[in-house]
């Protein structure tokens, strides 16, 4: 099976089923071409059978990224989503860190409660 699979407690994270390549070209033919098609839909499809991207969303989604990035539309830039996503990982280990510390004090502080047979 050469085709990778989402599974649920594979860490959460599909994997990239596009090169970062691919989407910067995506989005930079969107913004060439926007004004020669009617409406956004139109020239959404026209790009995304062009370079074989099976869903309008995903150009949709990496167009808005785009426009976030250049400070065009409001929202988390990618460098922002990436140092959030960074954070989260680092305080998730921390949480687990704090919870075996905790219970290797608590271990500790009951080993030391117990009468010593001498």
């Amino acid at each position: 099976m050469d085709k990778q699979t989402f599974k649920y407690g594979t860490g959460g994270k599909k994997p990239n089923r596009y090169p970062p390549e691919i989407k910067e070209k995506a989005v930079e033919m969107y913004e060439r071409s926007r004004a020669d098609f009617p409406t956004k839909g139109e020239c959404e499809s026209h790009v995304c059978e062009l370079l074989g991207i099976g869903c309008t969303d995903s150009l949709r989604r990496w167009v808005r990224q785009a426009e976030i990035d250049a400070g065009a539309r409001q929202g988390m830039t990618t460098d922002e989503r990436e140092e959030m996503r960074k954070l989260r990982r680092e305080n998730l280990e921390l949480k687990r860190a704090n919870g075996i510390l905790k219970a290797a004090s608590a271990f500790f502080a009951a080993e030391l409660d117990r009468p010593q047979n001498r």
